[in-house]
């Protein structure tokens, strides 16, 4: 196995030549194509001095991901989608998000395969569903990406897998269950009905889901969305897993210049050791003719604890209240860089994460990526604030189109 992942980082390193489609195919009645993608990439960490969560981070690691994708058009009104991906890569960098698999994702664990357990070598399908369209009305059935976001960083309306803040590659998210329906009630609005499968926990599978479908924990949301004085606004409601929601989202534009999004939600628990909690986000963002973008935002998360010793660390974000500012610079058509502050106010801990990506060819690219935790580090297993316990982690990733 480490041979085999090593051959896939060397020949993606060594790849600098575009291609085009993997596979094409058209008939009378159909076209499609098969698309691949391979990642390989190079990590290395630095642990904190007393990390509370020592044994789930590495030193340095490689690895690869390889994914096909493939779509397919038939006659006028349908869309099937295919997608698969094959990781040879360790578990624990996986858990730390630093791939952008579908670990933790709330989904059947039926098309999950694990070939090993020393190495986390997984094969899953990610998305696969059918999608129907006419002049006024859309319907995909099958596993496809559920995403509700309006703002950037902190998405509190995206409920089903969403990206983290410090997140920089988000072409592909994760797929559910699910049946969505969106019928178009004018040019610029729409009513969607989403219906997403739940699934229970289940420790020691391959997917962290078992396979049975859990109605308890089904979600059932409507969406509207209308434009009015030059905001898209947007409402929502319905039941998430085991809670009821409504709430509701804007994006728009002041004064030709300053770009505004904002969204959240009233969220009523139906369990009784759970307390009703309320979420939202504003963010404000411009971006400048010479290509510099500059995004703030600002996260209230009414699930968070207010002091470091109530931190559920199994939430994506512990803390009440976050901020985020973010700088994008394209320094010539090959060359783009990232750089994104996520600051925790109630205990003043901060990651920094830049990453730069670099064009090798028409269909493959260099990515670095670099986060630095900023913040009081651990007392022995406990934490004295979130992001103090988070390990430095420099990523090299070459990535190649065909």
């Amino acid at each position: 196995m480490k041979w085999r992942r090593v051959i896939i980082v060397a020949s993606l390193l060594f790849y600098t030549q575009g291609a085009a489609a993997l596979y094409i195919w058209q008939d009378e009645q159909s076209r499609g194509d098969a698309r691949l993608l391979l990642r390989g990439f190079v990590v290395a960490s630095h642990k904190p001095a007393n990390p509370p969560l020592n044994d789930q981070q590495d030193d340095q690691a490689m690895g690869g991901l390889m994914r096909l994708i493939a779509q397919s058009h038939y006659q006028q009104n349908w869309l099937f989608e295919f997608n698969a991906y094959q990781t040879y890569i360790s578990k624990s960098l996986v858990s730390q998000g630093r791939l952008g698999t579908a670990l933790d994702v709330e989904r059947s664990g039926a098309l999950e395969w694990s070939v090993t357990d020393d190495e986390y070598a997984h094969l899953a399908i990610d998305r696969l569903n059918a999608h129907w369209s006419s002049n006024l009305v859309d319907i995909t059935v099958g596993r496809q990406p559920i995403n509700l976001a309006t703002t950037f960083f902190f998405s509190p309306n995206d409920f089903f897998a969403p990206f983290a803040a410090q997140t920089f590659y988000r072409v592909y998210k994760p797929g559910v269950d699910a049946v969505r329906g969106e019928i178009a009630l004018g040019e610029l609005s729409s009513f969607s009905v989403i219906a997403v499968q739940g699934y229970q926990p289940l420790a020691g599978s391959v997917s962290g889901w078992g396979d049975e479908p859990a109605a308890e924990r089904n979600s059932y949301l409507a969406r509207y969305i209308a434009n009015l004085a030059g905001f898209e606004w947007g409402l929502i409601t319905g039941k998430v897993r085991r809670s009821r929601i409504l709430g509701g989202s804007l994006s728009g534009e002041l004064f030709n210049w300053l770009g505004v999004r904002a969204e959240g939600h009233r969220l009523d628990t139906l369990d009784d050791d759970v307390a009703d909690q309320a979420r939202f986000s504003l963010g404000l963002e411009h971006r400048w003719e010479n290509s510099l973008m500059v995004q703030v935002e600002q996260y209230y998360n009414g699930a968070g604890a207010m002091e470091v010793a109530k931190y559920d660390m199994q939430q994506a974000y512990p803390a009440r209240r976050y901020q985020a500012l973010g700088i994008s610079y394209e320094f010539t058509p090959l060359l783009s860089g990232q750089f994104t502050i996520v600051h925790n106010p109630i205990d003043h801990s901060v990651l920094y994460s830049l990453n730069a990506i670099y064009s090798l060819a028409n269909e493959s690219e260099l990515a670095v990526s670099l986060t630095v935790p900023g913040g009081k580090g651990a007392t022995g297993s406990n934490a004295r604030s979130e992001f103090g316990s988070y390990p430095s982690v420099l990523n090299i990733e070459i990535r190649a189109y065909f």
